[in-house]
């Protein structure tokens, strides 16, 4: 089977970008990603970008972006929500596995502050079901996901402190990434002190409106081998459609979604056990609760157990199960279709080892996993990468 590689990788700083247009945003990841494997925009024979773009100044950034970038590919704008990243990576992949490009790139990009904040938050809270949710009971994703806190706090007798644990894991590797939007430790205090979004979620339980991009470059493997001497593998990609309306839904402690999308991507990958298979984990962390609950989706802790991996500080860069350590979508920040790409950006880091000090994992196995969820599990992808040795 032919194999898909990355080779180069890119990153713009993230936060509150109003220095930069849309298009001017893309370049700082897309050169970056050029620069690194020491490729130009002619090589590229194809690019997917990722972004749901309603509060953006450009209806069609794929063809703005590649005009101003100087890609002269042919081209597609993908979107899955806050996964619309993910998406953009595994139109991309395709392209390649499927030998209709020998080198393709994916570009995430957003540039949320284009729009005032009460616009966003309701843009935000159509991307559930629009009828049922967000117009009769006025539910933005806040809500959503509070609802989803509630019931785990009640059935598991997890307390807030609990949901604070993995803010403050945030922001401590926020402040270790320059690419981070919050490069600020925060304490128990701080987090425990701050107002609520909507209860039991408070505003360090949240993640922020972010601008941002994020690229990486892909090629078929005998091109991999020229370009890089550290090509990182894209072994298998599960994605899963959820249902629309959150009153079908069994199940409030976890997304049903992303576990068929990780059960599809182990089985494509021959991982039998989670637990043992993976040196990092970058897990789709929009609000506490979300990572917590990502745990157990992924397999890494069973259903209840996933707080007791915050308490004893096992998802540290030097704990069993390394997750999140650039920051995470919560002090990062979660540019929605950047973030996708901005996962496999950070692996790619790791598994090179090439992260900043204070955040480096120890690369044994070789491999990592990200868990990208769009909407409250509307969409799942859940990839696997693995370095070339």
């Amino acid at each position: 089977m032919k194999r898909v590689a990355i080779v180069g990788i890119g990153h713009s700083k993230f936060g509150k970008r109003m220095d930069v247009t849309i298009n001017e945003l893309a370049w700082e990841a897309v050169k970056q990603a050029l620069d690194d494997s020491g490729l130009s925009q002619k090589d590229i024979d194809f690019y997917s970008v990722g972004n749901l773009g309603f509060w953006s100044e450009e209806l069609l950034p794929a063809v703005t972006i590649g005009e101003y970038c100087g890609l002269r590919a042919g081209s597609l704008k993908t979107e899955a929500a806050c996964a619309s990243g993910s998406a953009a990576i595994k139109v991309a992949y395709d392209s390649v596995l499927s030998g209709n490009s020998k080198i393709a790139m994916a570009i995430g990009v957003e540039k949320m502050y284009d729009s005032p904040n009460p616009t966003i938050i309701e843009l935000i809270g159509r991307a559930g079901n629009y009828f049922w949710e967000f117009e009769n009971f006025g539910l933005t994703f806040p809500g959503y996901y509070a609802l989803y806190a509630t019931r785990y706090l009640h059935e598991f007798n997890a307390k807030e402190e609990d949901l604070c644990l993995a803010s403050i894991k945030a922001h401590h590797y926020g402040s270790l990434n320059p690419y981070a939007q919050f490069q600020k430790e925060i304490t128990m205090e701080d987090c425990i002190k701050a107002r609520y979004i909507a209860w039991p979620l408070k505003l360090y339980d949240s993640s922020p409106i972010t601008d941002g991009a994020a690229a990486i470059i892909l090629a078929s493997e005998d091109i991999a081998k020229k370009i890089s001497d550290t090509p990182v593998y894209i072994d298998s990609q599960g994605y899963a459609t959820g249902s629309a309306n959150l009153s079908r839904r069994d199940d409030f402690t976890g997304l049903e979604a992303s576990r068929r999308a990780a059960a599809i991507a182990y089985k494509n990958a021959k991982i039998e056990s989670p637990r043992s298979s993976f040196d990092l984990f970058e897990v789709h962390d929009c609000f506490s609760i979300a990572e917590v609950m990502a745990y157990e989706d992924l397999g890494i802790a069973e259903r209840g157990k996933g707080i007791e991996l915050l308490r004893e500080n096992q998802t540290y860069h030097d704990g069993r199960y390394p997750v999140n350590v650039d920051g995470g979508l919560k002090a990062k920040g979660h540019p929605i279709g950047a973030t996708g790409v901005s996962m496999a950006v950070e692996i790619t880091k790791q598994l090179r080892n090439e992260a900043e000090r204070g955040r480096q994992v120890e690369i044994r196995k070789g491999r990592a996993i990200s868990h990208n969820v769009g909407g409250t599990g509307h969409y799942a992808y859940v990839t696997i990468y693995s370095r070339g040795d």
